[in-house]
């Protein structure tokens, strides 16, 4: 957020909760995008993402009563939540997330106190940039410094995870709050989500901007094809320890098992999905040490791999995104693009020469309106912090 913005911020938290300077407090998380490794994590296998610049400002005070009162940079509504109405509202919109945040909170035994929390964000909505884990673990890590016991990174993705899936009722997997939470700039985080073990890994690019481009239709995990999708793999992990696999997860299988495996899947479209999920899980398993050692070329055939068996075998990826990935695979100075997120709309990550960027944007924006008739956007960003605070003297207090 740039000086001008962070001023439109605090005059708004202002308007909002007037009072005394010394007692705001002003902290921010991330988007994400992910690499390699889509649709594994909830099958506790690999994934490789990492934290942008972009992402969510939670502006809070600390309040003398038991309310929280919630505001947006792009809602009109101020929601109050109270101890006794913890639970999901669709009227509440937006502020579900920090009241599952709230409700998260107090079921591990924490004394939330009240607050007034504002955010604001420059995530664009519905891009598959993990908006809601950027507001999530923001919020998670704003209002345990203001009670005095703070989470650490790991419980302050555990706490947004749970909000997300116990409270708002979106069945994700674990990948985007650990990132959130724990990424640091210039490296992408090597995480397994069976395990939690993980590890940051160095993003060798040197001259290689990171492109995300949206095409604009936006995805809706709660009404997406994205729940059939974990079904279909509870099914088949299902059916494999029915004939007798000792398989704490469906990303436990190696390609070796796949051949094996497979016959006992009778449905082919199953198949397929078992296909994506074991190859996919490889792919992100290896892949960390090629960005470390700097072998862009190989990382990006992988990646391309992701994006072909999204498409083929998995089916999330739809004509707007493979019109996107397809047509940077053509163009000169793209070394690597696939869609990234849970797909079914969103947005595309391509690793893309400095100098070839304007070209790379010309030509996808040709191809794209040509097609559907509206153009994608872009966002030129890099890897980035997981969550912190921002220190006082950045926002102007």
């Amino acid at each position: 957020m740039n000086g001008s913005a962070m001023r439109t911020a605090r005059e708004a938290f202002w308007r909002f909760s007037p009072g005394d300077v010394d007692s705001v407090r002003v902290f921010f998380a991330p988007g994400r995008v992910n690499l390699i490794g889509e649709h594994t994590d909830y099958n506790g296998g690999y994934v490789l993402p990492g934290a942008i610049r972009e992402g969510t400002w939670c502006w809070v005070r600390k309040r003398s009563d038991t309310r929280w009162r919630v505001a947006s940079a792009t809602e009109d509504q101020v929601v109050t939540v109270t101890p006794d109405a913890l639970s999901y509202d669709p009227k509440r919109g937006f502020a579900n997330y920090v009241a599952g945040v709230i409700w998260a909170l107090r079921e591990r035994g924490f004394e939330v106190p009240g607050a007034d929390c504002y955010l604001t964000g420059t995530l664009p909505q519905g891009a598959g940039l993990s908006s809601s884990a950027s507001l999530e673990v923001a919020t998670a890590w704003a209002l345990s410094r203001i009670a005095g016991v703070p989470l650490s990174e790991k419980e302050a993705a555990q706490v947004a995870h749970e909000a997300e899936t116990g409270f708002v009722g979106v069945p994700c997997g674990i990948m985007d709050q650990y990132v959130v939470a724990l990424a640091r700039p210039g490296q992408v985080l090597s995480l397994s989500a069976g395990s939690l073990e993980h590890r940051l890994v160095p993003a060798v690019w040197p001259d290689v901007a990171l492109v995300i481009t949206n095409s604009n239709k936006p995805h809706h995990l709660v009404d997406s094809p994205y729940a059939a999708r974990r079904s279909e793999c509870e099914a088949i992990l299902g059916a494999l320890r029915r004939a007798g696999w000792d398989l704490p997860y469906l990303a436990n299988l190696r390609p070796s098992d796949y051949a094996a495996a497979v016959e006992i899947i009778a449905d082919p479209v199953l198949g397929r999905r078992l296909h994506h999920v074991v190859w996919e899980n490889e792919r992100a398993r290896l892949a960390p040490d090629l960005l470390s050692d700097g072998d862009l070329s190989q990382f990006g055939e992988w990646m391309r791999a992701s994006h072909e068996s999204l498409r083929d075998d998995f089916e999330v990826t739809g004509a707007e995104l493979d019109t996107l990935a397809e047509t940077a695979w053509t163009i000169p100075g793209c070394i690597a693009s696939r869609m990234t997120g849970a797909g079914f709309g969103g947005s595309t990550v391509s690793l893309v020469a400095e100098g070839a960027v304007e070209e790379f944007q010309r030509r996808i924006t040709e191809t794209y309106q040509q097609r559907f008739g509206y153009a994608p956007s872009f966002l030129i960003t890099a890897l980035g912090a997981g969550v912190h605070e921002i220190p006082r003297d950045e926002w102007g207090g």
